[in-house]
């Protein structure tokens, strides 16, 4: 009997849902999110209709990126299935062309970054998400809402599997919000990892887990405490964690460069150890341009509070 595939099964995108979720103020963002129960996989898409400012921070050894030369982008499209699962990015593109009335001159064409991350390790089919799915995810694209959890993207996530792959736990989709004075920050991601989630107490609240006694372990002492015993420390293949840093203040692409690294940096603390050989992990940060100026922020103090707010969203996909 064939293996169930995207071939061989009658897929239908799922694109309501149940559960916590973040509602937010964030004009000229949308976000769309569609899953296949079968697999379960899914992607998350963050809609830009009048366009926003783009930079794309790769970090780990093992990304899965598609557009990632654009400085200006509409849409960018999450998805699991590995790289096959780019292809829900080109759905995205195939539905906002279809929106466009089919227009195909040099500025009507839909600028739509991906990147995925690798779920297949939960789930014993070979599902992914594909083109249509990609376009589902833009039709039920709305305003102010992001579902949390193992939702999206994040369907079939798991965190923390430095030690062993069966200490790792479900993790999924997070995100934040936050707003000085005019200026608005929001973080999604889709938290994927080898590395445990670890709070502001520096105590981990997903992953490193051992089932038969209940308790987590902390990273150094967990490291030291196998090779002081003889015992290899092998991560698992297979891990990606993937970001987006959005605010409506306008930024230089140098500015926007240099927030993405200053906050994909600072994700190092929630997650450990992160932007490993065996991660895959990406972050867009984007800017709408809405907000001219701050006389609050500064660009390093935007960072600072971006880079807090990321933090929440890594935390929140641990929430019960």
């Amino acid at each position: 009997m064939a293996r169930l595939s995207n071939d061989n099964a009658e897929l239908v995108p799922r694109t309501s849902f149940d559960g916590p979720e973040l509602r937010f103020d964030f004009p000229g963002l949308q976000i769309g999110v569609a899953e296949y129960d079968e697999g379960p996989t899914g992607c998350t898409v963050f809609l830009f209709p009048d366009s926003a400012s783009s930079s794309i921070d790769v970090r780990g050894g093992s990304p899965g990126v598609s557009g990632a030369g654009y400085d200006l982008v509409h849409a960018i499209c999450l998805a699991g299935g590995s790289l096959y699962g780019l292809e829900a990015a080109a759905g995205v593109a195939a539905e906002l062309l279809a929106e466009r009335d089919y227009r195909t001159g040099w500025l009507d064409i839909p600028l739509v970054a991906g990147a995925i991350i690798f779920d297949w390790g939960p789930r014993d089919n070979a599902v992914y998400p594909d083109k249509e799915l990609g376009r589902a995810a833009v039709r039920a694209a709305q305003p102010g809402v992001f579902p949390l959890g193992p939702r999206g993207a994040g369907r079939s996530a798991t965190a923390g599997k430095l030690f062993a792959y069966e200490q790792g736990e479900p993790a999924g989709q997070g995100a934040a919000f936050r707003q000085v004075g005019e200026t608005k920050v929001t973080v999604f991601t889709v938290v994927n990892a080898v590395g445990a989630v670890v709070d502001r107490e520096g105590t981990v609240v997903r992953g490193h887990y051992d089932r038969s006694t209940g308790l987590r372990s902390a990273l150094v002492p967990g490291v030291e405490e196998r090779l002081a015993a003889g015992q290899p420390v092998r991560p698992p293949p297979g891990n990606t964690t993937l970001t987006v840093v959005a605010t409506n203040l306008r930024l230089d692409a140098r500015q926007l460069r240099t927030l993405g690294r200053q906050v994909h940096a600072s994700m190092a603390r929630a997650i450990q150890p992160f932007h490993a050989l065996e991660d895959g992990d990406v972050l867009f940060a984007v800017s709408t341009g809405a907000v001219e100026s701050d006389p609050l922020l500064d660009t390093t103090a935007l960072g600072v509070v971006a880079s807090e707010v990321a933090w929440d969203a890594v935390l929140s996909v641990a929430e019960p």
